[in-house]
């Protein structure tokens, strides 16, 4: 594994992070994602992002199941606040929010700090510099290392860091994009708001909800074991703006293949150096179901993919990208 420093701020991460959002979409056992996690530490992964959503707090209690014995300095914790959680019916970044939602995270988690605080999504309801400040309070606090944001346009990333600098407090060092080979937004705006203010990038749904392994067929039913014939685990596919199961994409990915193999990659190690290949981005975070996978995925650490073959790869996926 090697690791790389996320943003201008004090976490350096692995390159490929663990997402725990499938270990309670209803599509594994326990067992199994438990199994999951304690594979990704045994393949130096050492990054595991969560939320107090996902599973209304369950895989923030599974995560820190699996991790209890571990030296607390073996592994990161990313967690988000912003949607309703635990039984609330209040939500957002609130400076009550959030001393109420890291409070009930860390509980949950059976840790003292966190990492990584995110931003689950942008509140219009709360003045920006109220959500700083109170960020700025936990860190200081000691019971978050670094802050960060999922899904945020360009102006309100300046905004953040304008308010920041102008106050000196704490800045945001990271953001949570959507990033695969078919969802290129941050390119546009994301990647060079971020740049410009020392923010490092966690590229999340990096394999396109599994679309970029190949396991998906045009004109076929998906496979029984897979996300897709999970009705707990597929709605993201359906709804992510395009839908992934359509024939013309999953045509365009079909045209991946021999490029893969051209290259001696998987279609998932590929997918995954794909988004590892910008500077922008720390660390992809992968969510695998089975060890097998996180095995397969490690692969992609250490490849680099040539010239030719990115220009191959935009070739097959023509018209098949979302871009805005």
């Amino acid at each position: 594994m090697r690791y790389r420093r996320l943003g201008n701020g004090p976490l350096e991460v692995s390159e490929l992070s663990y997402g725990t959002w499938l270990t309670v979409a209803g599509g594994i056992t326990r067992d199994q994602a438990v199994r999951c996690i304690q594979a990704a530490l045994d393949h130096e992964i050492t990054l595991f992002d969560t939320a107090n959503v996902y599973g209304d707090g369950e895989a923030e209690r599974l995560l820190g199941e699996a991790l209890k014995g571990y030296p607390r300095d073996w592994y990161q914790i990313a967690t988000k606040l912003y949607f309703a959680a635990g039984g609330d019916t209040d939500r957002g970044l609130s400076a009550a929010q959030i001393e109420k939602q890291l409070h009930r995270s860390l509980e949950r988690l059976g840790v003292e700090y966190v990492d990584l605080y995110q931003c689950h999504r942008y509140d219009q309801q709360t003045p920006l510099e109220e959500t700083i400040t109170a960020l700025d309070r936990v860190v200081r606090a000691g019971k978050v290392r670094a802050i960060g944001f999922s899904e945020w346009t360009a102006e309100q990333i300046d905004a953040a860091a304008a308010i920041a600098g102008a106050a000196k407090l704490v800045p945001f060092s990271a953001s949570q994009p959507q990033y695969s080979m078919l969802w290129r937004k941050p390119e546009l705006s994301v990647f060079p708001a971020c740049a410009r203010h020392g923010i490092g990038n966690l590229a999340f749904s990096p394999l396109a909800h599994g679309v970029l392994t190949g396991k998906y067929t045009a004109r076929q039913a998906p496979p029984a074991d897979s996300r897709a014939a999970s009705a707990e685990m597929n709605q993201f596919m359906e709804t992510a703006g395009r839908h992934y199961r359509s024939d013309f994409l999953l045509e365009a990915v079909a045209r991946l293949r021999p490029i893969a193999a051209e290259l001696g990659l998987t279609m998932a190690q590929m997918a995954l150096a794909w988004v590892l290949r910008r500077p922008e981005v720390a660390s992809a975070i992968i969510g695998a179901t089975r060890p097998e996978q996180i095995a397969d995925n490690v692969g992609a650490v250490d490849e680099t993919l040539p010239a030719e073959a990115l220009a191959q790869i935009d070739e097959a996926l023509e018209g098949a990208v979302v871009w805005q």
